[in-house]
This record gives structure tokens, C-alpha cells and sequence, in this order.
């Protein structure tokens, strides 16, 4: 039996790739089911993402019509989110997030630009909805092979969990602790109760952070069907046929440590901070992020560590923050 949803906002968050965007407008005229809103946060402020969102919406208009009247008092489908400066992934997916919740969505299906979706994507997740209200779907990587994705955190040690079972049984769902924004689906209620997605992560684990809070309140869970493919090749390091270790950058390799900061303050929010095991972690992450420099991103070595160290120094400075507070719930 078809399931149908009520008020989807898919939240793409864009930032110079208008190549990609093109690619995932094109995946979305595809759906099966039809999107109630498409929320495309431009963090560029660019004129061309500008029109292409809007000869995206037309498209829109054509295939599926007009619909309920939002939040603003709209009836298009698609709406056109700039910001004034790039807020980063993070940025992005609250105010994405956020715009979608004031227009007043029921669910919110989050992703970046470097993604394509598959035709029934939300008929797959929208089968789940009567039991969880966060729904992880399985994606295909950029080839057309399965990927794999860490789905299971060790809070303690604030690291996802690398051996955490790739195949998810005959139930074809598993338990998660954590959330991906590529594809991550969740409901109103959820937002309602941990609040919009944490901006001031800029990039990196601020999905992480989002799921860990979204466990608090719900049981998330990973689903083995395909809803989406991701689009963008990326230099990897491969291993026994799987990939370890995609090449990053300078900036993330940055954010990847200080962030730890924020990571820490929401485990001491909810009494999962562990000290001792927290910073064996965050050494851990260390070592990863230099084996990366040494085996995928070499050209950067010398410019990687510094950023790694400053990184970790910023992140020291957020634990003892006083000013800081974690993001308030909408409810």
C-alpha cells in the first residue's frame, strides 16, 4: 500500500556548484510523490542560482501544480532562500530548516546540492513514518556501488563507530544514534522538541550532533532502502575494496577539530561527557585526520596540521566558554 506524506519540504543547501544543483533540480521532477515545498538555500547569493530556482519552480508548477498555501501565504512549491553570507552546511540547514518549519512543514528531507534523488525516494521513507520520526535511507555512491555510512556514534569517545555493521538485517532498518544531512528525513514534532539545526558548527558534525539530540527524544533509524545517489567524485583512499577516506579540505580539516568543542558542551548538556574517554576521541580523530593528509590530501601536509592544531586549540577555548548555550527548543 502507497503511503502518502503531508506537507514534505525537501532543503537543499547550495554554495557555487550550480553544475550539481542543475543535476539534483532534474532528480526531483522525477519523484513519484510530490514534494509540498522545495526550500533551496543559497549560501552564495548568487543572480544565476537565483534563476535557475526559479525556472526550476515553473518546472515544478508544471508537473505537479500549485498547492496548499504556506506560512507566507504562497502556493508555489518551490521557494528561493539566499543568505547574506555562506553560514556553511550548518548555516545553511538551519535557516533551510527553519524557513521550512515557519511555512509550516510536517517533514523536512535535508540535502546538499551534490546528490541526486531516486524517483520513489519519498515513497520509500514515507512506509516508515507511522513507526519513527527520523528516517536515515540508504544511498548509492557516485559510481553506483552501495555506501557505507557510519550510522552508530560512541558517545564517549565522540567518534562514529567503524565497524558497526554495514547490512542491516531482514528488518531492513537498524537503530542510530547520529544523522547525516545528506538525506537525513525528519518530522515537525522532532524539530519542535530539540530545536533548528546548530549554525555555529559552520561545517562538520553538526548533522552529528542534531541525530545524537534527535535520539534523546525518538529512536532514529537507518532504513536499507535507496533513496538518493551522490553525484560528486571525490579523491578516497581505498582499502579492501571499500573506501576509508575521502580527500577534504583545509577549512574542514579545521572545523573537524574545533567543533569537538561544541560536541563536548551538548554531552555535558545531557550527562555524557567523559573526559578522559572524550579526548582519547578527539586523539583519535587527530591521527585519522593526519593519516588522511599522508594517504589522500599529501599536496596539503604542511598547510593541513596547522589547521588541525588550531583547530584543536579553538576547540579547548568552546569547552570553557560561559556565554555559550546549546540551540533552544521551538516548542
Amino acid at each position: 500500500m502507497a503511503h502518502t506524506l503531508n506537507k514534505t519540504a525537501i532543503v537543499v543547501v547550495t554554495y557555487k556548484r550550480r553544475e550539481l544543483l542543475a543535476g539534483l533540480f532534474d532528480s526531483i521532477l522525477q519523484l513519484t510523490q510530490a514534494p509540498w515545498r522545495v526550500v533551496v538555500v543559497d549560501n552564495e547569493h548568487s543572480a544565476e542560482t537565483e534563476a535557475m530556482t526559479r525556472q526550476f519552480g515553473e518546472r515544478v508548477t508544471g508537473r505537479w501544480g500549485r498547492t496548499i498555501i504556506d506560512g507566507d501565504g504562497g502556493q508555489g512549491r518551490v521557494v528561493y532562500l539566499p543568505q547574506e553570507r555562506n553560514g556553511g552546511g550548518a548555516g545553511g540547514f538551519s535557516a533551510g530548516v527553519k524557513k521550512a518549519y515557519d511555512l509550516g512543514a510536517n517533514w523536512f528531507w535535508v540535502m546538499d546540492d551534490d546528490v541526486a534523488v531516486e524517483p520513489k525516494g519519498l515513497d520509500l521513507l514515507a512506509k516508515w513514518t507511522d513507526r519513527y520520526q527520523v528516517i536515515q535511507g540508504s544511498r548509492l555512491d557516485y559510481d553506483g556501488g552501495p555506501f557505507y555510512w557510519q550510522y552508530q556514534f560512541l558517545t564517549s569517545l565522540g567518534i562514529p563507530n567503524p565497524i558497526a555493521p554495514a547490512a542491516l538485517g531482514a528488518s531492513g532498518r537498524h537503530a542510530m544514534n547520529t544523522m547525516c544531512f545528506e538525506g537525513a528525513f525528519f518530522s515537525r514534532q522532532v524539530v519542535e522538541r530539540i530545536g533548528l539545526p546548530d549554525p555555529r558548527f559552520f561545517i562538520y558534525w553538526d548533522d552529528t550532533i542534531y541525530g545524537y539530540l534527535a535520539s534523546k527524544v525518538t529512536q532514529p533509524v537507518v532504513v536499507s532502502d535507496v533513496v538518493m545517489r551522490r553525484t560528486r567524485e571525490i579523491a578516497n583512499w581505498d582499502m579492501g575494496g571499500l573506501r576509508q577516506l575521502n580527500s577534504t579540505s583545509d577549512m574542514n580539516r579545521y572545523h573537524i577539530m574545533r567543533n569537538r568543542g561544541y560536541m563536548a558542551r551538548y554531552f555535558m548538556v545531557h550527562g555524557d561527557y567523559r573526559p578522559a574517554l572524550f579526548a582519547l576521541g578527539t586523539a583519535a580523530t587527530a591521527a585519522k585526520e593526519l593519516i588522511r593528509l599522508v594517504a589522500v590530501d599529501r599536496k596539503h601536509l604542511f598547510t593541513g596540521i596547522p589547521q588541525l592544531f588550531h583547530g584543536w586549540l579553538d576547540s579547548r577555548k568552546l569547552l570553557h566558554d560561559p556565554d555559550w548555550r546549546p540551540m533552544p527548543p521551538l516548542r
